[in-house]
């Protein structure tokens, strides 16, 4: 098949000719018909994680079943599909339900197994979830990743209907996922972005107010901080927090270390919750919301062969949304 394939890590991807995988008792093959980017796509290309090589990546994937192993019994050839990204062992996903994310067998679809950029991508059926009813396969790419993580986030930090969430650096599919999981729960979304134009688009998403990420402070007392930038807006996130508000981290696209006023976190009562990804139940919860019509923010769509300047896009922090690689017709 035709792949974008990662051969050493650090790296560059090649566009070129891979052997598909053995189909296995439990897998499913899918044929692609979009797949979306997410930072995974940039931090094996430089060994953060390394990955097993050669490598093709690619979290986020919807498409048509074209196989089936001997014993999957929940899709069948021909149906429309999209993957979950977050793959734990059947063991752990009994003994820890919802959180089986902490389990250590867990891992990232397209990061330490073969994702979805290429014509077909193989997964394990528990996987496998028929895509959401009128919405279009450039959205159920999009929203796996990231609207999983974010969905868990804000499960995790509690934000309920009448509380202000304070969304950090508008941009990434997490941040705009976060925004649109929010609003629909009924909290008051506030927004941050060094971008003039970013700030004023996400008003038009929804937002109540938006901020400068490069002020020093923000006048904001957010009952839940949505994080995943890191050092350059950690202290302004902390201030935001009003007493015993909750801050939640997914990522640190800024850089991996921060410093922490102990004094300011006992004295605010305030909690920092690490949040990776999510569960199958949590993934089916999010389904069922894109299903009733929660927007999925697109930044822009590429053919499968532009995929290098996807990346470059994303690597110069370009987007608005998730940025989408279109592969066929559905």
């Amino acid at each position: 098949m035709k792949a974008w394939i990662l051969d050493a890590s650090p790296g560059n991807y090649r566009f070129g000719e891979i052997d598909l995988p053995v189909l296995g008792d439990d897998d499913v093959r899918v044929r692609v018909v979009a797949s979306a980017l997410n930072h995974m796509d940039l931090w094996v290309t430089r060994g953060l994680p390394k990955p097993p090589l050669p490598h093709v990546p690619g979290c986020d994937v919807a498409g048509v079943v074209d196989a089936v192993g001997s014993a999957v019994v929940n899709v069948a050839v021909g149906d429309e599909v999209v993957i979950n990204p977050g793959v734990s062992p059947l063991a752990e996903i009994a003994a820890l339900g919802i959180d089986s994310p902490m389990g250590p067998g867990f891992f990232i679809y397209g990061e330490h197994c073969w994702g979805g950029h290429a014509e077909y991508a193989i997964a394990p059926s528990r996987n496998v979830r028929l895509r959401p009813i009128g919405r279009s396969w450039e959205e159920c790419a999009a929203y796996p990743l990231a609207y999983l993580t974010a969905y868990r986030m804000l499960r995790r930090a509690r934000a309920e209907a009448g509380q202000t969430v304070l969304v950090v650096g508008i941009g990434s599919g997490v941040s705009c996922a976060a925004l649109a999981i929010a609003k629909h729960r009924g909290c008051s979304v506030i927004v941050t972005s060094r971008s003039e134009a970013k700030r004023a688009e996400a008003l038009a998403m929804g937002a109540v107010a938006v901020h400068d990420s490069a002020a020093s402070k923000w006048p904001v007392e957010a009952d839940v901080v949505i994080e995943s930038v890191g050092p350059a807006t950690w202290e302004q996130s902390i201030r935001s927090l009003k007493p015993g508000g909750r801050l939640v981290v997914c990522g640190g696209t800024s850089g991996a270390k921060v410093e922490l006023n102990l004094p300011r976190l006992f004295f605010k009562q305030n909690e920092i919750i690490g949040s990776t990804m999510g569960s199958y139940e949590e993934f089916d919860a999010v389904t069922d919301l894109i299903t009733q019509g929660v927007a999925v923010r697109i930044d822009r769509e590429y053919p499968l062969s532009e995929y290098e300047d996807a990346v470059a896009r994303l690597e110069n922090g370009e987007q608005l949304g998730k940025i989408v690689l279109r592969h066929g017709e559905g």
